[in-house]
């Protein structure tokens, strides 16, 4: 950008207001001279951050009698038009005007039409638009579910969270290659895990956490503090899944590598390599006796439990599966070709799509869930840092996704967890964990 400190400096002075007043020879306001001078279109929705701004960053005052005003133009309009209509036009913080009209980002008696976009300057804290800002200054929309609290620490992506059952902690993981222990009572971190490589995946299981890391899977017991590392794998594990007496984990290279537990020595041994998959399994999900894996070569396959055998290989998609869930007697898929695939048994057993929902981004992340009233409901991660929540109330013959509410975040979500009580947990890309909890009543969204 070119900015001297002469001519910058003037081009400053001249659109904050100078040459008119103080130290400008004259105190009567002057009109610009320049025709293509405008108000900075950014400015006015409290977000430019260019220095100098070639746009003015004031209202323009409005024309004196006889200066061309149009049919019906009055001093009235102006005020309304630059967004006030009292004596003073600043507007800081938690401002609360007395005008009778509501204030629009144009002014007049339009109200405020909010988008669906997290305001950037109230995240860093310094907005001075208030509840006038028609960007939103809380991290969901929508009056069944409510945001608890915020966990801070991990510095990168997290990965993985996991609450293992009737346990007190929470446990997160993230690309900065930490683990985190939470106390669920205080909410705050009582732990860290520095594991020296980048963590792909959080699951609990039993008195079991486990953790998919490069080239291995690190195992501890959280009752006897037993541990053990489960090699084998060949580059990331991002995926991992328990199935009848088995551990699975998706690798990098495409595979998928098993484990039997051994109670007898208290370890983990290997037990099988599925292959078939020609790029990194990254989603696994085990239902009706069924183990179902998505990859980034873009397919879905069904592999028996019984046998351990691939039996269907689902092609449809035209993107990374990223994720898969069974729901009822169906399967669920969504990835980044920006679809969620709904798919259903036909005679014989194979599966094939019965609906296809359509989003406007790649989606990352699918969870089922219940709310407060027992209602099932879809929270869908997409690629814009968006968490769509949408009521399901059939999966038969007739499908819809009805949209309940939306959360924000900061980076996309990559992580979400189910809790006890009505409590879920969301994890994004710049480390943060946020808790939610389902209400019975409608409720406002907190910041």
């Amino acid at each position: 950008m070119d900015f001297d400190l002469n001519g910058g400096n003037k081009r400053v002075f001249n659109r904050l207001g100078g040459g008119g007043g103080v130290g400008g020879g004259s105190t009567r306001p002057m009109a610009p001279t320049d025709t293509r001078q405008k108000v900075c279109f950014h400015w006015r929705a409290g977000r430019c951050n260019r220095s100098p701004c070639p746009y003015l960053h004031r209202e323009l005052p409005g024309p004196g009698p006889g200066q061309g005003q149009g049919p019906g133009y009055t001093n009235k309009r102006v005020a309304e038009e630059s967004g006030f209509a009292g004596p003073s036009h600043r507007r800081g913080p938690g401002f609360n005007g007395n005008s009778s009209s509501s204030w629009g980002r144009f002014g007049g008696n339009r109200t405020v039409t909010k988008t669906e976009k997290v305001c950037n300057f109230w995240v860093d804290g310094n907005c001075t638009y208030g509840d006038k800002c028609r960007y939103l200054h809380c991290w969901s929309k929508g009056e069944s579910f409510a945001l608890l609290t915020q966990l801070d620490g991990h510095e990168k992506l997290v990965s993985g969270i996991a609450l293992p059952s009737g346990s007190d902690k929470l446990y997160t993981g993230s690309k900065d290659e930490t683990l985190r222990v939470w106390d669920c009572a205080s909410g705050q971190c009582t732990g860290v895990l520095k594991l020296g490589g980048e963590i792909g995946c959080v699951l609990s299981e039993g008195p079991w956490l486990l953790v998919g890391m490069p080239n291995l899977v690190k195992a501890w017991n959280i009752e006897t503090n037993a541990d053990q590392s489960l090699s084998g794998p060949v580059g990331q594990v991002y995926s991992l899944v328990v199935g009848t007496d088995l551990l699975f984990a998706g690798t990098q290279d495409g595979s998928i590598l098993a484990w039997r537990y051994n109670a007898a020595t208290n370890c983990f041994e290997p037990a099988a390599s599925l292959t078939g998959h020609t790029l990194a399994v990254v989603t696994l999900y085990v239902g009706a006796n069924r183990l179902y894996s998505g990859s980034m070569d873009k397919t879905i396959k069904v592999w028996s439990l019984d046998n351990l055998q691939c039996i269907q290989t689902l092609t449809d998609h035209t993107s990374v599966v990223m994720s898969l869930i069974c729901w009822d007697q169906f399967l669920l898929s969504c990835s980044l070709d920006n679809t969620v695939k709904i798919w259903a048994a036909i005679e014989g057993g194979n599966l094939e799509v019965t609906y296809t929902h359509k989003e406007e981004h790649g989606v990352l992340a699918l969870c089922g869930v219940h709310d407060a009233e027992a209602k099932p409901v879809l929270l869908c991660a997409c690629n814009d840092n968006t968490l769509r929540l949408y009521d399901l109330p059939s999966l038969g013959l007739f499908i819809r996704f009805t949209e309940r509410g939306k959360i924000f975040a900061k980076q996309e979500i990559r992580a979400i967890q189910i809790g006890p009580g009505g409590i879920f947990f969301t994890g994004d890309g710049t480390g943060q964990v946020k808790v939610w909890k389902w209400c019975t009543e409608p409720t406002a969204a907190l910041p």
